[in-house]
Parts: C-alpha cells; structure tokens; sequence
C-alpha cells in the first residue's frame, strides 16, 4: 500500500466521520481508529502509530511507500481539544447496530434531533437479545457515528449529543 493510499485512507475517515475503518491488500493491511475524535490508530503491519486525524504531511514529503516508519505530523496541522460540550454515546456491549425498533419503522432519533434523559436513542442487538441504549443526558443529537445494520464493539461511539 502506498503512502498516498493511506492518506486518503485517512482524508476518508476524517471527512465521513466513521469510527473505525480497517482496509487488506494482501500482507498489508491499514486500521483507522478514531478515538473520541480527537486521534487516530494507524495500524500498519505488527506497528501502531497514533497520529492526529489531519493528513500526514510528512509521510507525503517523504514519498517512499517501502518505508514502514512511523508518521510524523507537524504541529499546525493538530486538530483542537475536544470539545466538552459534545457527549459521546458509546456502545455498553457488542453487537449489532440498529436505528429504529423494525426495518418498516422509522429511527428512534435524528441528527438535529432534541433528545431528554431516558429516551431510547438505538438498539444494540447482542446474542439475540435486543438492548435499548438510551439517552443519558439532555441534548441535540449531533451526528451518528454507525450504520443501520454494522457491528459495534463494546466502548465504541454510537452518538454525538451536544448539552444545551
């Protein structure tokens, strides 16, 4: 894989706001871990680089794909700290993903959505029990960090909510 590959690798996570996004050619294989929104994992091989999600300036001016040497990334292009008024609700088990109560019905929230405390955001359904995750606090759905129908892991962001 070249190192033109995995920038846009990288472009592509960072644009689309997906969580996690593991790509195999062969023996090589790339895994984008977005954590909290604020860094990634880059796993390349046996390594693993933990790099800010802007696009690796160094790595592009290097231009040698043979070189599995770690990323470096120059200050000015570090994304701010998280922002405390965004929440994320993260998945209390593993399973499957799932916006609304059936494949008829409509999802259980919205982006752009207010959402209270208590109310039912999505269902993870694990070992063939369906479990309601709910809100826990008051808010505005921000974003929604998974699909309908893809597997979550235990820990792994499912929502965005900003406090109002």
């Amino acid at each position: 894989m070249t190192v033109e590959e995995i920038r846009d690798l990288i472009k592509l996570a960072t644009e689309t706001g997906i969580a996690e996004l593991e790509v195999q050619r062969g023996q090589d294989r790339v895994r984008i871990r977005r954590a909290d929104f604020t860094s990634q994992e880059i796993t390349i091989g046996p390594q693993a680089v933990s790099a800010p999600p802007a696009p690796v300036a160094a790595a592009a001016a290097a231009g040698s794909a043979a070189s599995p040497a770690p990323f470096e990334v120059s200050p000015e292009r570090a994304e701010p700290r998280a922002d405390p008024t965004l929440t994320l609700v993260k998945s209390p088990i593993v399973g499957t993903f799932y916006e609304a109560p059936s494949p008829d019905a409509p999802p259980f929230v919205r982006v752009g959505q207010r959402v209270q405390p208590g109310q039912v955001l999505c269902i993870i359904e694990s070992m063939k029990l369906m479990n309601e995750i709910e809100a826990e606090i008051a808010g505005v759905v921000e974003s929604q960090l998974v699909r309908n129908g893809q597997p979550v892991e235990y820990g792994e962001a499912l929502f965005g909510i900003r406090t109002v």
